[in-house]
């Protein structure tokens, strides 16, 4: 896993924990909602100011980004459409 993929993994782990859809993230963190999209399957390259802006939202220090995910983690389910907050 790279490091995109890395930090991809992490957000969306961090969004679907806190139980909010990529358009509330991406609304909060002021960055277009595809742009999200792009950065949780490690497409693009986030600048530290993004990263800080998408951490912040989520409730965490951006270095949580950056966590190894555990040995053999699967990929992180979507959240059902029922339960997104809006």
């Amino acid at each position: 896993m790279d490091v995109r993929e890395r930090v991809g993994w992490n957000v969306r782990r961090l969004r679907v924990e806190k139980g909010i859809s990529q358009d509330h993230l991406a609304y909060a963190a002021e960055v277009e909602r595809a742009y999200v999209g792009y950065l949780e399957r490690g497409k693009r390259n986030a600048t530290i100011t993004t990263l800080e802006k998408l951490a912040r939202v989520l409730g965490h220090d951006v270095s949580e980004l950056f966590a190894v995910p555990p040995k053999g983690a699967e990929p992180i389910a979507p959240l059902n459409p029922g339960r997104r907050k809006r």
